[in-house]
């Protein structure tokens, strides 16, 4: 069972954390992070790029001149593709559709397979809380430069949803916030480091994340309006 320092937000140690072998301790799958992140990358593209064909190009109604005599090749239309102004040929029609399917039993591997990767290269830190009181980016920066982090690119990952740190790592360009259950293939590899909350942990591969105080005065504000 891998074992990683355990971080307070000042940089100082705070014991090991153990971590769960079927997550952080699997044969790495590189085809199958390759599958998925070219899946999620198409899945990001918008589809909407479009050129105009003949029928759609201004003009050309009229033969631009005579079929024979005049030792040209034949043309019908000056819109045809081969002019200049004229239509394209088999371009994008404005709704391409990019997406490619990938099983969850996919996914879920690849995500094993990196997050593995991450420990294995010593790239994986688990910080015990990052939760501020307020959003401060001058916060921000001083538990990155304690953490010695400074000019890497990290991925933090959130227990909960905690509005003052999102916001207070939000101006950092090398930063980038998730909460666990966003916790997806592509950004682990995008990011040179990735740093869990402690409490995150528990939560990784569920599709949910530990409920924050906020959370639990809104279900109480729920019940007691039913």
């Amino acid at each position: 069972m891998p074992t990683v320092d355990l971080r307070t937000r000042d940089g100082a140690s705070d014991g090991t954390v153990e971590l769960d072998d079927a997550l952080f301790s699997v044969p790495i799958n590189v085809p199958a992070m390759h599958q998925v992140v070219v899946a999620q990358l198409a899945a990001a593209r918008r589809g909407t790029s479009k050129t105009r064909s003949r029928r759609e190009v201004r003009g050309g109604g009229a033969k631009p001149y005579r079929q024979k005599g005049t030792g040209r090749a034949r043309q019908g239309s000056i819109r045809s593709p081969q002019w200049s102004g004229g239509g394209v040929a088999h371009g994008p029609s404005g709704e391409q559709n990019y997406t490619k399917r990938v099983s969850k039993k996919l996914k879920r591997l690849a995500l094993r397979s990196a997050l593995s990767d991450r420990v294995a290269s010593g790239d994986l830190m688990v910080v015990r809380d990052l939760s501020f009181d307020a959003p401060r980016t001058k916060d921000a920066v001083a538990a990155m430069a304690a953490l010695e982090l400074t000019g890497r690119r990290v991925l933090v990952v959130l227990a909960h949803l905690h509005e003052p740190t999102a916001l207070s790592f939000r101006n950092l360009t090398d930063v980038h916030v998730l909460t666990v259950d966003q916790l997806n293939t592509y950004d682990v590899l995008a990011s040179d480091v990735v740093v869990f909350e402690q409490a995150a942990l528990e939560h990784i591969g569920l599709g949910t994340r530990a409920i924050s105080g906020d959370d639990q005065e809104h279900d109480a504000d729920e019940e007691e309006s039913s």
